[in-house]
């Protein structure tokens, strides 16, 4: 089967980066958006020329410029968005609106990859303010995708190691805790945790796949689903360090948020959401819309995460 032309939009971000090399390794025609607006940013120039380096096509185009964009994608097949939707870096969801438009005009884009890769919005509509506007965001894109009878594929990838595993789920910090550590509650509800190298090979799989087409797939490693309890473990065991543990109730927890700025209250819901009510976890996957990336796509030997830590020691 001939493998699709795949255009990747945010390429130079935490993830975006690894779905373009994903893309190239699993020997896709791989074009990656370049935006004029990179201005003086020279970390992200150097990496779009190292894409290229690797095989990758360089397309110019401004998200203000909807001819340019409209011509961009009349040249791949699929098109997956990477733009962030971390508020403690650059929050540009609503953005994709623009994506939107001009794939619709194009009209022949035959899958779009919306920028996803964490909790499913669909399920967060309780979710708390002001966290609540990332689920908000993201079902607006795809209300626009699904009224343009856009094909697409949701990629629910829950949580990216580096942000949650090194340190123990601990807030404000993304380095191993020396001598403590905080737990959500009795620290016994399960999340998933996932390497992004592997988020960005599943998300590859899925662009060609007739099964992932118009769903939502959750990617949902086996053995990394795991409480914090249980990541606490891996690490004392790998690192013969016994961390003093301190449980935070609930309502410690969110009264934490109080006169915070807007990035911790945001990251206050989401741990809450995932650390006390399970939200990753208190569901079944089956209905018609929805597959398991681990289950499609076996042949990904995915990374455990005592094997994620051990980069940390």
């Amino acid at each position: 089967m001939e493998k699709s032309r795949v255009l990747v939009v945010g390429g130079t971000g935490y993830i975006g980066r690894r779905i373009v090399k994903a893309s190239l390794a699993q020997g896709h025609e791989t074009y990656v958006l370049m935006r004029p607006e990179i201005g003086l940013d020279i970390d992200k120039l150097q990496m779009l020329l190292s894409f290229k380096a690797r095989g990758a096509r360089l397309l110019e185009a401004s998200l203000d410029d909807h001819r340019g964009l409209v011509a961009a994608m009349k040249q791949v097949d699929v098109v997956v968005s990477a733009m962030s939707g971390v508020h403690f870096r650059s929050h540009n969801l609503h953005l994709q609106l623009k994506l939107v438009e001009a794939i619709k005009e194009a009209g022949n884009v035959k899958c779009f990859l919306p920028s996803e890769f964490g909790m499913d919005p669909a399920r967060m509509e309780h979710a708390l303010e002001p966290g609540r506007i990332t689920f908000d965001e993201k079902m607006e894109i795809r209300r626009a995708i699904e009224e343009g009878n856009i094909p697409h594929t949701y990629i629910s990838a829950n949580c990216f190691a580096g942000y949650f595993v090194p340190n123990l789920c601990q807030m404000r910090t993304l380095l191993p805790p020396k001598e403590k550590v905080h737990i959500y509650g009795d620290g016994n509800v399960k999340a998933i945790f996932v390497d992004e190298d592997d988020v960005a090979a599943y998300t590859i799989k899925c662009i060609d796949d007739p099964r992932a087409l118009n769903k939502t797939i959750y990617l949902r490693p086996q053995e990394n689903i795991l409480s914090q309890n249980e990541l606490i473990a891996k690490w004392e065991k790998l690192s013969g360090k016994v961390l003093k543990k301190i449980p935070i109730p609930s309502d410690e927890f969110l009264a934490s948020m109080k006169g915070t700025d807007l990035a911790n209250q945001v990251g206050i819901g989401h741990y809450y959401h995932i650390f006390y009510e399970g939200c990753l976890t208190n569901f079944d996957i089956g209905d018609d819309g929805e597959e398991e990336a681990s289950l499609l796509y076996p042949e990904v030997q995915y990374t455990r995460m005592d094997e994620y830590m051990q980069r940390y020691l």
